[in-house]
Order: structure tokens, then sequence, then C-alpha cells
């Protein structure tokens, strides 16, 4: 089973930018679907984003227009761009296979002034 490792999180102010990276331990060319999820403190895990092997793309309302996903099957990554963030951003974020029951760290994320 591909281990993912999530980096790229950190601190940033409201209206900034940060770009996040998943990592997998082993080739994800043949995994249809990886996406994003987010949890912030006192609520649920929450999906994020999805991209397919053929590159279609979906995404949560609250994120539309700002976030975008992307995947590198050359390299086993998947990139979340992150764009005009909000306070309401704030979660730890992690990328998994839909449906997939093993989650990694995540990576924190905190928008703020």
């Amino acid at each position: 089973q591909v281990q993912l490792v999530e980096s790229g999180g950190g601190l940033v102010q409201p209206g900034g930018s940060l770009r996040l990276s998943c990592a997998a331990s082993g080739s994800i060319s043949s995994i249809y679907a990886m996406a994003w999820y987010r949890q912030a403190p006192g609520k649920q895990r929450e999906w994020v984003a999805t991209i397919t092997s053929t590159l279609a793309t979906g995404y949560a309302g609250s994120v539309k227009g700002r976030f975008t996903i992307s995947r590198d099957n050359a390299k086993n990554t998947v990139t979340l761009q992150m764009n005009s963030l909000k306070p309401e951003d704030t979660a730890i974020y992690y990328c998994n296979i839909p449906g997939g029951k093993s989650w990694g760290q995540g990576t924190q994320v905190t928008v703020s002034s």
C-alpha cells in the first residue's frame, strides 16, 4: 500500500498563498483518483478537492476558484495550490486515495493576521 506524506503547510496572512505537496512512496500512475481533505479544530474531516488519472478535477464549494489540485505521476506527487486564503481555511490538510482508511499526519495550515 502506498504511503503518503504531506508537506508545505505554515502560517500565512489572509489573502496569501501556500502550496501543499503530497509525496507517495510508490507509483500513483495506476491510482484513479487522489484527493485532499482537511480537518479544522473541533470539526470533522472534510473533502477539499479530487483529481483523477484523466486530470479531471473537482472542488468543494468553499475552495472553488481559489484552490487548484494537480498531480505529477512521474514524480509521484499531488499538489494543492491555495490562493486567496481565508481564516476559515485554517486546518490540518491531508491527502489520500478516496475511501482510503489509513491517514498520514497531514500538514498544518494556519491563516491569521
